[in-house]
């Protein structure tokens, strides 16, 4: 018996097959149990004719003319018939509960030379005429069909119960499926530190350890990406000093000045790296502070006053403090402009500061050449472009948008972006009040 245990308690296939098993046997014997009570409730008509062919001259002549109404009594009884005597001066049933208004009957077929077959209610009577009296006789069984309904009712009651219980028992197993999928989703998105509780012994927990283990691996090849790409970040700073030193002794030319652009957007890309990874961290840390966002926003966006399609600044009349990482958030605006004037196609861009309850919101529209609905859900992934091309006139390396994610997300905000190929992009980033780990600290 416990080997048997378990096994079901190991095997979902043998529990299913188990449920559907009992489903299909406990159906059986709701049906068969149904049929054969209402079978044994209706003798059916169609036996009457022959019945009666057979016994009627005895059953008329045991009840008599003039009739014995004690016979009468004793064969309804032994017949489980109802029985009814009609003539001029008398009217008797032996059935007073259920008395059928015979006399309203109307002929359906001859039975025999003084015997018919009637109909009334969709039931049929046999009448006999003998004597003067007029004999009607008819099931008392056909009285009771309600009851055949009744069985039928408490049949498809059973039945509906049997696959209630069935659908909760089977839903009840499906339960881990929906977590599995659920957990699977989440590490899909990136949360690799989630890991799908359970202690299950059958499939679907070894199902469980196998998703467990997968996100554990992936975390263990990502963290190992990550140190590999910050130990060459840091490790290229030292090349890339030597050749700037080096560069401040050429000789000024066109030349020298292309080389200083490239080896400047090389160290943009090693900074942007390095930072990345930094906020990407699980404990990332901020210099925050308090400092009024409006005021900073408009500081930090004078140092684009000169683009040609013009920057226009819509800010609250009420500014507020917030807790923010002023390096890290001056970082956040000046990506999101310049990726505005980089594919504005020199249109006007507007920077907006709104406050709605506690949060601020913080926006850049452009009305530039605008992002394919493809790419929107791609835009902000580290190095991912809406173009191939890499040239640096079309775009940078893809860390802006990857970077303005990082930090608004380290700030405990969101980053939010609507755009349609040809009519511009809108960028919104919705920051709270105090970054989490800042909140954590103050409680």
């Amino acid at each position: 018996m416990t080997t048997l245990v378990q096994v079901v308690r190991r095997s979902l296939f043998v529990r299913l097959l188990l449920i559907f098993g009992i489903t299909v046997i406990l159906f059986f014997a709701i049906f068969s149990i149904s049929l054969r009570t209402v079978n044994q409730n209706n003798n059916t008509i169609d036996a009457i004719p022959d019945f009666f062919t057979r016994n009627i001259e005895s059953i008329i002549e045991d009840i008599g003319t003039p009739p014995n109404l004690n016979n009468a009594m004793r064969l309804a009884d032994e017949l489980e018939w109802s029985i009814a005597i009609n003539n001029p001066i008398m009217r008797w049933s032996s059935d007073n509960e259920y008395r059928l208004p015979v006399e309203q009957s109307v002929f359906n077929r001859t039975l025999t030379s003084d015997a018919e077959v009637r109909s009334i209610d969709n039931e049929d009577i046999i009448m006999v005429q003998r004597g003067g009296y007029d004999f009607y006789l008819y099931q008392r069984s056909l009285s009771e069909n309600n009851s055949n309904y009744i069985v039928l009712y408490v049949g498809v009651a059973l039945a509906s119960i049997v696959l209630f219980l069935n659908y909760f028992m089977v839903n009840r197993l499906l339960d881990p499926v929906r977590m599995l999928r659920k957990g699977a989703e989440r590490i899909r998105l990136g949360e690799l530190n989630f890991r799908v509780k359970g202690n299950r012994q059958d499939e679907l927990g070894e199902l469980t350890e196998s998703i467990n283990h997968m996100a554990d691996s992936l975390q263990s090849m990502l963290e190992a990406k990550r140190q590999l790409l910050l130990a060459i970040s840091h490790e290229l700073r030292t090349p890339i000093t030597r050749a700037k030193l080096r560069l401040e002794f050429m000789p000024e030319s066109d030349e020298k000045d292309q080389l200083k652009e490239d080896i400047q957007e090389i160290e943009q890309l090693i900074t942007d790296l390095i930072e990345a990874e930094r906020l990407n961290e699980e404990h990332a840390v901020l210099t925050a502070e308090p400092t009024p966002l409006a005021a900073f926003v408009e500081g930090v966006c004078e140092q684009f006053e000169s683009y040609p399609g013009g920057l226009e600044l819509e800010l609250p009349d009420e500014d507020r403090e917030f807790i923010i990482d002023n390096l890290r958030v001056r970082l956040l605006i000046t990506n999101l402009v310049n990726n505005a004037i980089r594919h504005g196609e020199s249109n006007p861009i507007i920077v907006r500061v709104s406050f709605n309850g506690e949060f601020a919101h913080l926006e850049v529209e452009d009305h530039g050449e605008g992002i394919a609905a493809e790419h929107l859900t791609h835009i902000c992934e580290p190095f991912y472009r809406a173009d191939s091309a890499r040239q640096r006139n079309t775009g940078g390396f893809g860390l802006g948008l990857y970077l303005c994610r990082l930090i608004a997300q380290a700030h405990g905000g969101e980053l939010i972006i609507e755009s349609q190929l040809g009519k511009g992009t809108h960028i919104k980033v919705k920051l709270p009040p105090h970054p989490p780990r800042e909140e954590a600290a103050e409680e």
